[in-house]
Parts: C-alpha cells; structure tokens; sequence
C-alpha cells in the first residue's frame, strides 16, 4: 500500500494542506469510519438491547460485533471483558472507583511511573486520599527509561495495584509493561496498563501481556471521539461494583433493591455512544487492513529521519531516550531560549500542526527539570515531506527568534 493511496483515505488532507504532526492528541479519521457512524444515523438510528423491532436488532447486532472486534484486536479470551466507555480516562476511573476503592486499604502501596498521563495519576491520587493507601513512583534513569533496577525496588510485598502507561505520550518511551506485571503478579499485585498510545501503533496482546486491565481510546486510533474501551480480566469485573448506575446496567429492581446484570452491561450504563462504538468496529477494520507491519514501517522510518534532521539544528534540544529501539513516533524538542507556545504558534502559521505545553504530564516534565516541550507526533499518514516542512518551519521560527536570544545572552 502506497502512502498516497492512504493519504486520500482521509478528507481532511484535500480540504486542507496542513502538515498534521499532532496524531498522539488525537488521529485524523478515515472516510469510512466517517461513513460507518453517518450510516447508523441516516440508516439504523435506535436504541440497543431494548426494541424487539428490526431496526434496534441491527443497531444492537453492529454494537456487538465492534465488541467482538475489538476482543480479537486485543486477544482477550472473552467478548464480556470489553467495557465501552466515553475515553480511556472514564475507563481509568471505573476501575479506581469499582476496584480501587473497593480494594484498597490503609497501608496498602498503588505503584505508578512518574511518566503516567494525568489520567492515570490523579484518579490514583483521589482513591489513595480516600483508602488512605500510599501513591508511589517509578522514576526513570538519566536514559530516560523506567529500568529493570527501578521496577524490582519499588513493586513490594505491599503493592496491590501497579498502574503504567505503555507509551509515554511525552518521551514516545515504550515500557516492558509484560515484566512489570510478570514482578508485579509475583507480589500478589494487580496491574493496569494505558495502552492510549500504542494500541495505534503496534500490537497489544492482553494475553500475552498478562495486564489485568487495560485501557485505551478510540480517537487516537482513528476511530470516533467520545468512545473508550476498559478491557479487565473476566474473573476481577465478577467481582468488582458497577462505577455508573442506570439503565441497561441491571439485572431487576425494587423499591428498596436491585441486583445488576451481567458482563459487560454490568458497566455500561445508560445509552451509549452507539455509532461512536460502530465506527470504532470500523476502525478496527482500517488498522487490520493497512496491517500494523506497515504502521511500524512508517513509524520507523520517519521518527528516524525527523531525528536525524532534527539533530542537525544546533538550537533544538531533543528529549528521546538513548535506546531507539525502545521508542516511537513521539519526538518532544524545544528551540533552546523560545518557550515552546511561541514556537507552536509559528510552526502553525506554516502550516505545520504540533503540541505544545505539558502534555497533561507535568509530574514528568517538573521531574526532568523542564516546564514544557513541543512535541511532534506521527502515524501512518504522515510523510517525509511533513518531516521536511516541520524543519522548514522550525528554521523560519529560529530564525524570527534568533537576534533577540542573542541579545538576552
């Protein structure tokens, strides 16, 4: 498949001539995944689970197949240990409030990496607040990798929960979340892993990785915003409390009781987002049509290029780990003496897309001593030319800031 065939998969490249370098905030959407939701509204608008009319059938039916997709996308053994959610950070919070608070207790350790999304740290922070559990951390080393070392010292016979991203969406580092719940299972420990930023990028196998829980979100992986996915082991939901309460999510009620329904009902409460669900099934398609071989091809190749010509700018400071094998497509760098805002917003008036800011990670960024990066992200429609313009733009910026940093020193 050639680039440019995927390229005019996307609308919004022929209506715009921007370079995208933002996919980690959140993905363009393919046509088809456009088309998949306006055809459950032009076509099959209605509520699912609740009409024994055709057209609630076929709504229901495709809400259930993208469950099924997304259990073979991820390899979980059963279709009920996939909860839709709104995001990955409600999918973060069912589990902090459905098992965290019901688990938990004074003393007990939750375990998170210093490089965790706000998502991932604060819920932690609230339930920590409430058990009285401790929060701790896992640092990383001067390479900027969470080591073997760090992962062994701090996972204690008094940790119960270890809660790690699998990408820093700030470093592009990938953790070897497999080995943290290998040492963390050996304790008796739980582990959640925030696979947000590599299920669009590389294959995530729940089985293989043994995570207890694992989150992610649809609009990263060019699939609907407003859709989320919690996957958890089939035997921990059994037992865990509903986080919402509603409709869809019981079983019977009373006056003065009701008992719930089961997995995965149990913790979808209320009308989903049915056609957001629909167009992620359909995403799903997308990403096992273009193959993730070719994904990581495209990933490879052009973090390594922007690297190297990034490299070259001798007023670039780059954050990247030493081991590259250990990266991906996340490349966070600041023009030494431009906050990063004012460097953004010029790239933008080139046409050039990219974050700037903390990343809803200051934790990290006040760890390694630096208020905020900018930070260019790329995926499978990204091209070497976008690389190219991102350097271009960066050479205009330097080149409006030069002769007053200059001046400061």
């Amino acid at each position: 498949m050639m680039i440019e065939e995927i390229k005019k998969d996307f609308p919004i490249f022929s209506k715009s001539d921007i370079c995208y370098l933002d996919s980690s905030a959140t993905s363009q959407k393919p046509k088809v995944v456009m088309d998949a939701e306006y055809s459950f509204y032009e076509s099959e608008n209605s509520n699912i689970h609740r009409g024994a009319y055709s057209l609630s059938i076929s709504a229901t039916e495709k809400y259930d197949l993208s469950r099924r997709k997304v259990k073979e996308f991820i390899n979980a053994k059963h279709e009920e240990e996939i909860i839709f959610t709104k995001n990955a950070s409600e999918s973060i919070n069912l589990v902090a409030y459905s098992y965290g608070l019901q688990n938990l207790k004074e003393d007990d350790e939750i375990l998170i990496s210093i490089m965790e999304h706000h998502s991932d740290l604060v819920p932690w922070q609230k339930v920590a607040s409430i058990t009285k559990a401790k929060l701790k951390y896992m640092y990383i080393n001067e390479d900027l990798e969470i080591s073997k070392e760090e992962i062994n010292e701090k996972i204690t016979d008094k940790t119960k929960l270890v809660c790690i991203t699998h990408v820093s969406n700030v470093l592009g580092v990938i953790n070897d979340v497999k080995y943290v719940a290998e040492i963390a299972h050996k304790k008796g420990a739980k582990v959640l892993v925030d696979a947000s930023q590599s299920v669009p990028h590389f294959k995530v196998d729940v089985l293989d990785i043994d995570a207890d829980f694992l989150v992610f979100s649809s609009h990263k992986m060019m699939g609907p915003l407003g859709v989320g996915v919690l996957y958890g082991k089939r035997e921990i939901l059994n037992e865990m409390e509903p986080f919402l309460m509603g409709g869809d999510m019981i079983e019977y009620v009373y006056e003065d009781k009701t008992t719930y329904a089961a997995l995965p009902n149990k913790f979808e409460a209320g009308t989903p987002n049915i056609a957001g669900v629909i167009g992620l099934g359909t995403a799903i398609d997308y990403i096992n049509k273009v193959g993730y071989e070719y994904i990581e091809k495209i990933d490879r190749e052009l973090t390594s290029y922007a690297i190297e010509k990034l490299k070259k700018l001798d007023y670039i400071t780059l954050y990247l780990p030493k081991d590259l094998s250990k990266h991906t497509s996340v490349i966070s760098f600041n023009i030494k003496g431009v906050h990063p805002h004012d460097t953004a917003s010029i790239l933008d008036s080139k046409g050039v897309c990219v974050r700037s800011g903390n990343h809803c990670a200051q934790p990290l960024l006040r760890f390694m001593k630096v208020d905020s990066t900018v930070r260019a992200s790329f995926y499978l429609y990204n091209t070497k030319e976008d690389v190219d313009k991102l350097i271009e733009a960066l050479e205009y910026a330097y080149s409006m800031f030069k002769k007053y940093l200059k001046n400061s020193k």
